[in-house]
C-alpha cells in the first residue's frame, strides 16, 4: 500500500506543469585573463541554458489610501 502511495505521489508531482514559454539564453565562454575560449574550429564556446520565460501580465494601479 505504501509503494503504491509513493509511486503514485511521484508521478503526480513529475507530472506538473506551470505555463511558459522555453527559450535557449547563451553566453560565450571567457577565460581568467577575459578572453573568449574558442573550440577546435576557432569559433567561441558558448554556455547554454533553458529557461522560462512567462507572460507579463498587465493590472490597473493600486490606490493609495489616504
Amino acid at each position: 500500500m505504501k509503494n503504491l502511495l509513493i509511486t503514485l505521489c511521484l508521478l503526480l508531482s513529475s507530472t506538473a506543469f506551470a505555463g511558459g514559454e522555453m527559450k535557449e539564453v547563451c553566453h560565450d565562454k571567457v577565460d581568467k585573463a577575459g578572453k573568449p575560449v574558442l573550440d577546435k574550429a576557432g569559433k567561441p564556446k558558448q554556455d547554454c541554458k533553458k529557461i522560462k520565460v512567462h507572460k507579463k501580465l498587465e493590472g490597473t494601479e493600486v490606490p493609495v489610501k489616504k
